[in-house]
């Protein structure tokens, strides 16, 4: 089973990074320059200019905005914390509010929950055998 944060490390952010590579080409940059910028290998540039990496989203609206704008920044030196863009692209990109809160926090909370529920009960039980165990000897 695919957890939401597999798909986005596996799909989302090759996606990005993509889409931003092939944005800072459009806008005059060199392959090398654009992997600099990106902090990348420039082969990787490559590859995801040419679609042999990085699984092919198209984004629309505010994410296609929101990387289009992080591709200037890139260029005119004005990105001050590229993850926080990054991860800005991210949740725009999955339509979410909150950053970086796929629910899987909230499933292991609530396993976590519940195991220590079952803990409880199986420990509960233990005790009672081991009580009977001893009233008997």
């Amino acid at each position: 089973m695919e957890t939401p944060c597999q798909k986005i490390v596996w799909d989302l952010v090759p996606a990005i990074r993509a889409s931003l590579a092939i944005e800072l080409v459009k806008r005059g940059q060199s392959q090398a320059t654009a992997a600099k910028l990106l902090g990348i290998a420039p082969s990787a540039v490559s590859q995801y200019i040419s679609g042999k990496r990085g699984y092919r989203i198209e984004f629309q609206g505010e994410t296609k905005e929101l990387i289009e704008k992080l591709a200037q920044d890139l260029i005119d030196n004005k990105v001050s914390d590229f993850v926080v863009r990054i991860c800005e692209i991210c949740v725009s990109a999955r339509g979410i509010e909150k950053k970086c809160n796929t629910g899987c926090a909230e499933e292991q909370t609530d396993n976590k929950a519940e195991d220590k529920a079952d803990d409880k009960a199986e420990n509960q039980t233990d005790d009672k055998e081991d009580s009977k165990e001893n009233s008997e000897e």
